[in-house]
């Protein structure tokens, strides 16, 4: 016997629901996976395991009054024995370039993803996290190199995955750009 109710379900209309893919990108042990593991689960670990290809992760997020799915596609770090496939960078929605404040290095492959990234996907919006503050007096990433991308229209943050600060922002400031 199959019991039917009478009782309709109305969805909520006042929330509306997106989903956007957004990218991490940078170098070889800047942090990528450590900050979506402290975004998406809110935990850091010292063990450094390479992301191989692409790992996709999921967090949802309120954004002006809208539920906003962020798909986070955490992309293996470009170096010298890995390069990014840029078929993972597909219907991105916005992306995050982390840098390691500790090497100057991993900016200026950051500054190159950047035009990899925009000549295959075109313009759209994005951040640059400089991850592990909590080391910043070892930080080789200058002020006056900061103060160079901010005055080109760049969004800077400062991040550390290990500690949690700025990551909930950095990740929250692009959904923002997104809707």
């Amino acid at each position: 016997m199959i019991h039917q109710s009478s009782q309709e379900v109305t969805p909520n209309l006042n929330l509306q629901m997106t989903q956007k893919k957004i990218c991490t990108l940078g170098t070889s042990s800047v942090g990528k996976s450590s900050l979506v593991a402290r975004f998406v689960k809110g935990i850091f670990s010292d063990s450094y395991l390479t992301t191989i290809g692409v790992k996709i992760d999921k967090k949802t997020v309120s954004n002006r009054g809208k539920k906003v799915d962020l798909l986070i596609w955490d992309l293996n770090g470009e170096d010298r024995f890995q390069k990014l496939s840029m078929n993972y960078l597909r219907g991105t929605a916005g992306y995050i370039l982390v840098v390691d404040g500790t090497r100057r290095n991993t900016l200026d492959a950051a500054i190159s993803l950047h035009h990899k990234t925009q000549a295959a996907i075109g313009t759209v919006p994005f951040v640059v996290l400089i991850n592990k503050s909590d080391l910043k007096d070892e930080w080789e990433v200058e002020e006056a190199d900061i103060a160079d991308l901010q005055a080109r229209g760049w969004t800077i943050l400062q991040t550390s995955a290990k500690s949690g600060t700025g990551v909930e922002k950095a990740f929250t400031h692009l959904a923002n750009k997104l809707t």
